[in-house]
């Protein structure tokens, strides 16, 4: 099918919940989708952070193929190898203890959110259930995940909301200190990446996780964009040298195969038992498989993500940049929308960053010469 026939099918049989580009991507090769048209171009969005070792990557494309070709989904109710060797890694990666499979961040942070809660009332009784999270962030697109996010741009249209939320300024630590009773937790991203590609700041963090150590509020990371490599460190927790009570992965995991989930510590792995959570399809041997092949790949080049973001960021000197590693925001000078479909003209998928930045998340594996292209590209549309 060309263009027009797919868009077509999209028109008449789709709901409209997406201002999509104008283009069909039809196949993806390293750093570079290529179009119904066969025209090529160079990927800074990598899926929105999902395909975090680019397009087609060979040592996962046979990790998929030789698991789909044995056994690619059984439940939860059994045990399969990928998903204990999966965990195992996750483990050793983070610090902490026990995983949770699920698909997608937004499943993740839900049930991170139920743990918490959950491990506040069995110690505490009913009533200390307050999650705080940040102005500015964002935790998915579910009904409570929403609640928890601090943008009121996403509540419109859905109210009422699922309670037990509350929002401050990022790097506000007097702000924190001073909320009352019923707190049980607090939820950070450690880059708030769809409010803007904003970093917290390391004292701020380290405040934070003081004041949950002295309240006994537990200290969650979501890492749902963060995670798997994209700050420079496995996780962006790491930065800034806390150990959280419980973090959530998505994104980057599978290299663009649908997983998510979350790592609980040792004071929360008791919390969630048989029956209280669960997913049909979270942490399948395929999606599994798929990850392993991805940390593999990464284990090589995880530690030059940061070198590679400098380079990123040096090269947008003159214009506001922002961000960590290979998750970076340059200021668009106006309505960053008005800025994509400029860029895919010339060859460059990016994204928005909050309401003033362009978003650029290419692939880990993205070589300097791909940075090198992307940046020309970068430079002529936003100068």
């Amino acid at each position: 099918m060309d263009f027009q026939q797919t868009k077509t099918l999209y028109d008449n049989h789709i709901l409209p919940t997406y201002a999509r580009q104008e283009v069909c991507f039809v196949r993806g090769e390293g750093s570079y989708l290529y179009d119904a048209e066969g025209r090529k171009y160079l990927d800074f969005s990598s899926g929105l952070g999902a395909v975090s070792i680019g397009h087609a990557h060979p040592q996962w494309v046979k990790a998929v193929a030789e698991q789909a070709g044995t056994l690619a989904h059984t439940s939860n109710l059994y045990y399969t190898e990928p998903g204990g060797l999966l965990a195992q890694r996750l483990c050793e990666l983070s610090g902490l203890d026990k995983v949770f499979f699920s698909n997608s961040g937004a499943e993740a942070n839900e049930g991170l959110i139920k743990a918490a809660r959950k491990y506040s009332e069995d110690k505490y009784g009913k009533g200390r259930h307050t999650i705080v999270t940040l102005n500015r962030s964002f935790h998915g697109r579910t009904h409570t995940t929403l609640a928890a996010t601090g943008q009121e741009v996403f509540h419109q249209h859905f109210q009422p909301l699922t309670p037990g939320f509350v929002h401050t300024d990022a790097n506000d630590i007097g702000a924190l200190k001073a909320l009352g009773d019923g707190i049980c937790a607090v939820l950070l991203e450690p880059v708030q990446g769809e409010g803007g590609v904003y970093p917290l700041d390391e004292d701020y963090v380290k405040a934070v996780a003081g004041l949950c150590s002295e309240r006994d509020w537990l200290l969650l990371f979501d890492e749902v964009q963060t995670g798997v490599g994209r700050c420079g460190r496995w996780f962006g927790y790491q930065l800034f040298g806390v150990l959280p009570d419980g973090m959530s992965f998505a994104k980057g995991i599978a290299g663009g195969f649908p997983l998510g989930g979350f790592i609980l510590g040792e004071k929360l792995c008791g919390t969630l038992t048989a029956g209280m959570h669960g997913s049909t399809y979270g942490g399948n041997p395929l999606a599994c498989a798929a990850a392993l092949a991805v940390l593999d790949v990464l284990s090589g080049v995880a530690g030059d993500v940061e070198r590679k973001g400098q380079l990123l960021r040096d090269g947008l000197s003159g214009f506001e940049v922002r961000g960590r590693g290979l998750m970076v925001a340059v200021a668009a000078g106006g309505d960053p929308k008005a800025c994509i479909p400029k860029l895919l003209e010339r060859g460059l998928v990016a994204l928005t960053a909050g309401s003033d930045a362009v978003r650029l998340l290419p692939p880990l594996t993205v070589s300097g010469a791909e940075l090198e292209e992307g940046l020309r590209i970068l430079r002529e549309v936003l100068s």
